[in-house]
């Protein structure tokens, strides 16, 4: 599921808490000892860019020293945990992998397969994916989870090349060579996020339906609008939202809000089971707004995910 964005305390709380919780001081200790080279910077492309392959590099629990903590001593690391089954995932690391490539090595994108390698994902105490970690200098400096859109990566980026430019000299000599990250340049998704993060949900929604009624089939506008749409409903839900619910199973909105906040607390099963329990309780038009609801957080998750799959199945046993 892609995690729902939250306001910039929260991805602040995120960046912070990862920081904290992951120490790879004696890895890094062990990198300063035995790598007192630079890796090899990136080979041009015929176009005179750092190439896909050059920018991406697959990572394993085997080689996450080398990869990552040793590389991050002098250029920025990017890691990307994904799975094959994740939707989101398959939005977000095409946009990592071209951002990558055209940042002619003033950083590096390595790719985490958290199904083949569970220790990465533990270390960092990933709770969801897809959930992006910037390595600088042996040691984590910011990260996020969820598919966001590619001007906030590009903006998320830019940031971070600023902030560790003197500190990492491959940033500087990659930008000496024309690499580096362009700033966003569309003022309709600025806008829309801008209103999210300051937790305008309804102007971030409507900035992202402008975008949608002239290009109806924009799949950021789109993915960023279901996101807004589920994350200001789930905050509304608040902390007894569940308890509620399951005080009064008849009463519909509370069961709605608490699937909500199941859903958003990483417990999809519980809120799909609960909405499809109401489903075999009502008809009618109560019947269909459950549906309906149920649907739209099928929606977050890739159609794919055995989860949804399932719950899809026992939706339509309770309605047929």
């Amino acid at each position: 599921m892609t995690h729902p964005r939250g306001s910039a305390a929260k991805t602040a709380a995120m960046s912070a808490a990862l920081s904290g919780a992951v120490d790879l001081s004696a890895l890094k200790a062990r990198a300063e000892a035995s790598q007192k080279q630079p890796p090899a910077p990136p080979r041009p492309s015929a176009e005179g860019g750092a190439t896909a392959g050059d920018a991406v590099i697959e990572v394993t629990e085997a080689t996450f020293q080398a990869e990552v903590v040793e590389r991050s001593l002098r250029q920025l690391v990017v890691v990307d945990l994904w799975a094959e089954w994740c939707g989101p995932c398959k939005q977000l690391s095409p946009v990592l992998e071209r951002l990558a490539a055209e940042s002619g090595g003033a950083w590096v994108l390595a790719k985490v397969d958290v199904d083949a390698n569970p220790r990465i994902a533990q270390l960092f105490g990933a709770q969801s994916i897809p959930t992006v970690i910037a390595i600088g200098g042996g040691q984590p400096v910011d990260a996020f989870s969820g598919a966001l859109p590619e001007p906030e990566i590009r903006k998320w980026l830019g940031s971070l090349l600023d902030a560790l430019r003197d500190k990492l000299p491959g940033i500087a000599a990659a930008e000496q060579n024309g690499g580096g990250v362009e700033q966003p340049e569309d003022p309709r998704f600025t806008e829309a996020e801008e209103a999210f993060e300051r937790g305008d949900f309804a102007a971030a929604q409507a900035a992202y339906e402008r975008i949608l009624d002239v290009e109806p089939a924009n799949e950021e506008a789109k993915t960023a609008l279901s996101q807004v749409k589920f994350t200001a409903r789930a905050e509304a839900a608040g902390p007894d939202a569940i308890a509620k619910a399951d005080a009064d199973p008849a009463d519909l909105d509370a069961q709605l809000a608490a699937a909500d906040l199941e859903v958003a607390g990483q417990q999809p099963e519980a809120g799909f089971a609960r909405l499809i329990a109401a489903v075999r309780r009502t008809a009618g038009d109560d019947r269909n707004k459950v549906r309906e609801h149920l649907v739209a957080l099928f929606e977050l998750f890739d159609s794919a995910d055995e989860r949804v799959m399932k719950a899809r199945r026992d939706l339509a046993s309770a309605l047929y």
